[in-house]
C-alpha cells in the first residue's frame, strides 16, 4: 500500500451504499481496509467499491464468527458499519465491546436517519433522506415532479463524505486523547449539512421554494442545461459578469442583457430564447467555439464519453483496471501519491491470512473452521 494513509488500518462490515464507497475512498489513500464479508465467493472485477481491500469471510451468526471478527478489530484504528442501529450490539459488536479490547478504536457508523430519534428503526434510500431534509423538493422542472439526482445527494454526498470527515477528525482528536469515541454518521444529517449557501439565500430571502425559480436550479438562463442541434447537450454556467459577459460575445446573444442579467422577471423569456440559440448548433460545435474560454460551457458528455475527453484524458481521472472503466484515487498528493488502483478481492480470500496476522495460530484457525465461522 502506499499513499497518505498508509499504516491506518481499517475494519469494515460488508454492505450497499455509503459504507463500501468510504472504505473504497481509504484504501485507495494507501489504508489497509479489511473486509468482513458474509461468505466466500469469486472475484467480481466490476465491484469497483472493493477494490484494494482485503476480505475476510465469517459466519457472523455463531459465536466463534463473533470471536473472529473481535480478533480483527482489536488491531483496527477505525470499523465501519451501515447495519441499523442495534445491530451489531446484538451480535456482540457494538462500541462497548468492541472498545473493552480496543479502546482506541474509531467507532464509525454510517445510517440514513442516524442512531437516534423516531425513524432511526426505519429503512429508506437516498431518494427518502433527501425528501425529508427539503433537498428533493428543490430538484426538477417546475411543471413535473422533483427529480433525484442520482444517489449522490444523500447516500454519498451526505454519507460517505461526512463518515470519511467523521473518521478524520476523531482520528485527530485521538492523537490528544489516546481514545476512540464512536461516529454517528447519518445521511439526513450530512445532506442538510451541504446545504449551508442555500439556507443562508433562504433567510436573507433570495431563494423561492418554487422549482427552476431560482439562480442554481435551472431558473436562472445563464446555469442550466440547453439541447444542441445534434440532440446533445451543453452545460451553461457563468455566474460572474464578467464571464457572462464571454457567454453573450461567444454565443451571440443580445448585448443589453449584460446589464440585467440579474433581472428575474426576464429568466422565463430568455431561458426560451437561449434555448434557440443554442439549437442552431451541435454539442460539439459549441464546445469548440467556447473552447479556452471563461464563459463557463461545456459539454454535456456520456458516461462512455468522458474518459476520452482530452482534459480527463491528461489529468488521468479515469482508469482501467482488468477492463473496468473507474475513477482514479482522488484527490491527489504530491509527496505521498496513492498507489494505482488494485482489482477487487474476492470475498474471503484472505481470512485466514488475516486471523493470523490478528494473533489466531493454528489450533484456533482449525477450531474456528470446525465451528462453521470461516465462510
Amino acid at each position: 500500500m502506499s499513499g497518505p494513509l498508509k499504516g491506518l488500518r481499517v475494519v469494515e462490515m460488508a454492505g450497499i451504499g455509503p459504507a463500501p464507497l468510504a472504505g473504497q475512498l481509504l484504501a485507495d489513500l494507501g489504508a489497509e481496509v479489511v473486509l468482513i464479508a458474509r461468505k466466500s465467493a469469486a472475484a467480481d472485477p466490476t465491484d469497483i467499491n472493493n477494490r484494494g481491500k482485503r476480505s475476510a469471510a465469517l459466519n457472523l451468526k455463531t459465536p466463534e464468527g463473533i470471536e473472529a471478527a473481535q480478533h480483527l478489530i482489536a488491531r483496527a484504528d477505525v470499523l465501519i458499519e451501515g447495519f441499523r442501529p442495534g445491530v451489531m450490539e446484538r451480535m456482540g459488536l457494538g462500541p462497548t465491546d468492541c472498545h473493552a479490547r480496543n479502546p482506541g478504536l474509531i467507532f464509525a457508523r454510517m445510517t440514513g436517519w442516524g442512531q437516534t430519534g423516531p425513524m432511526a428503526q426505519m429503512a429508506g434510500h437516498d431518494i427518502n433522506y433527501l425528501g425529508l431534509t427539503g433537498l428533493l423538493h428543490a430538484t426538477g422542472k417546475a411543471d413535473d415532479v422533483p427529480t433525484p439526482p442520482l444517489n449522490i445527494g444523500a447516500d454519498y454526498g451526505g454519507g460517505t463524505m461526512f463518515l470519511v470527515f467523521g473518521i478524520m477528525a476523531a482520528l485527530f482528536e485521538r492523537q490528544t486523547s489516546g481514545k476512540g469515541q464512536v461516529v454517528d454518521a447519518a445521511m439526513v444529517d450530512g445532506a442538510s449539512a451541504l446545504m449551508g449557501l442555500i439556507h443562508t439565500w433562504i433567510a436573507r430571502g433570495h431563494w423561492s421554494e418554487a422549482r427552476e425559480s431560482n439562480l442554481l436550479d435551472g431558473g436562472a438562463p445563464f446555469y442550466r442545461a440547453y439541447e444542441c442541434a445534434d440532440g446533445k447537450f451543453l452545460s451553461v454556467g457563468p455566474l460572474e459578469p464578467q464571464f457572462f459577459a464571454e457567454l453573450v460575445r461567444l454565443a451571440g446573444l443580445p448585448e443589453d442583457h449584460k446589464t440585467s442579467q440579474m433581472d428575474a422577471a426576464t429568466w422565463p423569456e430568455r431561458r426560451a430564447e437561449y434555448a434557440r440559440v443554442f439549437a442552431r448548433k451541435t454539442r460539439d460545435d459549441w464546445a469548440a467555439i467556447f473552447a479556452e474560454s471563461d464563459a463557463c460551457v461545456a459539454p454535456i458528455l456520456t458516461w462512455s464519453e468522458a474518459p476520452a475527453h482530452p482534459h480527463l484524458a491528461a489529468r488521468g481521472t479515469f482508469t482501467s483496471v482488468d477492463g473496468v472503466t473507474q475513477a482514479a484515487p482522488a484527490p491527489r498528493f504530491d509527496r505521498t501519491p496513492a498507489a494505482p488502483p488494485g482489482r477487487p478481492a474476492a470475498p474471503g480470500a484472505d481470512t485466514e491470512a488475516l486471523l493470523a496476522e490478528a494473533g489466531c495460530d493454528a489450533d484456533t484457525l482449525v477450531r474456528l473452521r470446525a465451528a462453521g465461522a470461516l465462510t
